[in-house]
């Protein structure tokens, strides 16, 4: 199953909208984001995240709630440190 995966913007990098990325937490897991697609993000903001990719800025209740219903299903494994994937921590 695809999901897209709640997080929030740490960092900023890059002026042009096309080509904005952006450093997320993911309940501590920090990966790498591409922004296009939420040129109105800014950090601090949370964004639900499918492939690497922004797909829509939330507020920080739908971040949580989203983020609780993936953790009771089991699926966030790939973002919990210390598992294959999930990439490095802060």
């Amino acid at each position: 199953m695809c999901l897209a995966v709640p997080g929030k913007i740490l960092d900023i990098q890059g002026d042009d909208p096309l080509f904005r990325t952006g450093r997320v937490s993911f309940g501590g897991v920090i990966k790498q984001v591409s922004l296009s697609c939420v040129p109105e993000a800014r950090i601090d903001d949370y964004v639900l995240v499918h492939v690497g990719m922004a797909l829509s800025v939330v507020d920080e209740a739908e971040a949580a709630e989203v983020f609780g219903y993936l953790k009771a299903m089991g699926d966030l494994e790939e973002f919990e440190p210390g598992k294959p994937g999930a990439g490095p921590g802060p």
